[in-house]
């Protein structure tokens, strides 16, 4: 035994070990849903009240330093136009003054003097003030310019931190014009670190809170979910119990009828039509509990699934010659435009034909007389395709995301003269599902419809199942 029939033996006990739970798709996806919503809102909440946190811990921190250099500014410019500068602008300061502030010690304010200009004053000593402090002068040339206080905040190095500048421009005695400008500053460094630690904590706390809410989020939705996990399961289950028992009486009620039939020439004409109408009805009722049935055993994994290698073209082939009398009676002509003899896939052959059945029946069905049904298959991009294209009616653009819906019919009135149900394409993408692929549809009214049945390549499937062993 090579390799590759190794792997496919060792998938086909595996299968019969692991029986999925009941919509566990489903289920998965709306408990994903659910803890995204539950971290999504969270988040929205932390942002909000980190935000809020921050901004009201600035307010306090910050806006008391703000107010007591405008008084400031204030004082010193009163000082310059009651003709005392020497008082306003001091000549000399010292470097030690201008640390990091520390709680209990108010440090000095930094102070520096303009003309109207925007040039320091004459003999204004700046061995004592930072040299950022000097740097770009933009609030002393606003201050001017619009007579209005200027602000902005400079770097001032290690040792100093953020500085907070305030211009305020001194006006003339006589109200024209601007005597200079009064530039004040204060280290707001330990404020900036206080910031600077809250915005670090706020930042871990919140990616904890939502790591922790994740994990809460998938236990609850789990807790939440289990009332419609086991009301699920109970639902597969009885349809596919009463899917199961209806077909008997219906096969019997419809061999009863035909045995009747039999001698309809002795029947009256009206019981004769009778009994076709319950032939009929018994075949549409029969067929309908076989395809209930069908999808509940899909939705609950309960389907028996070989694995195998499947010729994809070999199995087209088969296929158009089940429906060649179906086609002949629609007026319906189905070809082989183009098969790959080496498009190979793992899986179940009748459940593969079953949903090929399903898409060759939808295109006859809602064709036109003379119309045509091409079959394709090939590789392309990694996957094994088999393609349908039809020369129908078409299906609108509204309808397309809808297809797939168990007993979602375009046209009811058509689907139901056509003898269909609404559940062919539902079983067809299950089938889909259950190989790990996929079924894709595209259409144009009045022009025609091409359904895609995507499955994964034989050689691409058993390295796949091979590295899930190995792990």
């Amino acid at each position: 035994m090579n390799a590759g029939q190794a792997i496919l033996t060792r998938l086909h006990h595996g299968s019969r070990r692991r029986t999925p739970e009941a919509g566990a798709a489903l289920f998965q996806d709306l408990r994903i849903r659910l803890t995204l919503w539950y971290c999504g809102v969270l988040s929205v909440a932390l942002v909000l009240f980190g935000v809020a946190l921050y901004l009201g811990t600035q307010y306090f921190l910050l806006s008391p330093i703000e107010h007591q250099v405008a008084q400031n500014a204030q004082m010193h410019a009163h000082l310059w136009l009651s003709d005392h500068l020497d008082d306003a602008c001091p000549l000399s300061q010292h470097p030690e003054q201008f640390g990091p502030s520390t709680p209990g010690f108010q440090m000095p304010e930094m102070l520096a003097c303009f003309d109207q200009h925007g040039v320091l004053l004459p003999g204004e000593h700046t061995i004592g003030l930072p040299p950022a402090f000097l740097s770009n002068l933009a609030p002393v040339q606003a201050a001017l310019q619009t007579g209005q206080p200027a602000t902005d905040t400079v770097d001032g190095g290690e040792h100093v931190g953020p500085i907070y500048r305030y211009a305020l421009a001194v006006p003339n005695a006589d109200g024209s014009g601007y005597s200079g400008v009064v530039l004040i500053g204060e280290s707001i460094g330990a404020q900036e670190s206080a910031l600077s630690a809250l915005l670090a904590l706020l930042l871990v706390l919140g990616g904890m809170a939502l790591l922790g809410a994740s994990v809460g989020g998938l236990f609850l939705a789990n807790r939440a979910l289990a009332p419609a996990r086991l009301a699920w399961s109970n639902q597969q289950r009885f349809i596919a119990d009463a899917s199961h028992e209806l077909r008997t009486p219906l096969t019997l009620l419809r061999a009863d009828a035909e045995v009747l039939l039999r001698s309809r020439e002795r029947l009256p004409s009206e019981d004769a039509a009778l009994l076709e109408d319950i032939v009929t009805e018994a075949n549409h009722m029969g067929h309908l509990a076989s395809n209930l049935l069908a999808l509940a055993r899909l939705d609950a994994g309960a389907v028996h699934r070989e694995h195998e290698v499947v010729s994809l073209g070999a199995l087209a082939r088969r296929t158009v010659r089940r429906v060649a009398a179906l086609a002949e009676q629609r007026g319906v002509t189905v070809q082989l435009e183009e098969v790959s003899n080496d498009v190979y896939v793992i899986g179940d052959s009748v459940l593969l034909e079953q949903a090929a059945l399903a898409l060759l029946d939808n295109a006859i069905k809602y064709n036109r007389s003379g119309g045509q049904v091409k079959v394709r298959v090939e590789k392309r991009n990694g996957a094994a395709l088999l393609e349908i294209n039809d020369t129908g009616i078409g299906i609108p653009a509204e309808h397309l995301p809808h297809l797939g819906e168990r007993f979602y019919r375009v046209d009811k009135a058509r689907s139901r003269r056509a003898g269909g149900t609404g559940l062919g394409l539902s079983i067809a993408r299950g089938i889909a599902a259950t190989h790990g692929g996929e079924l894709r549809m595209t259409s144009v009214p009045e022009q025609g419809t091409t359904v895609t049945l995507m499955l994964p390549l034989a050689s691409v499937a058993a390295r796949d199942a091979g590295r899930s062993l190995q792990s």
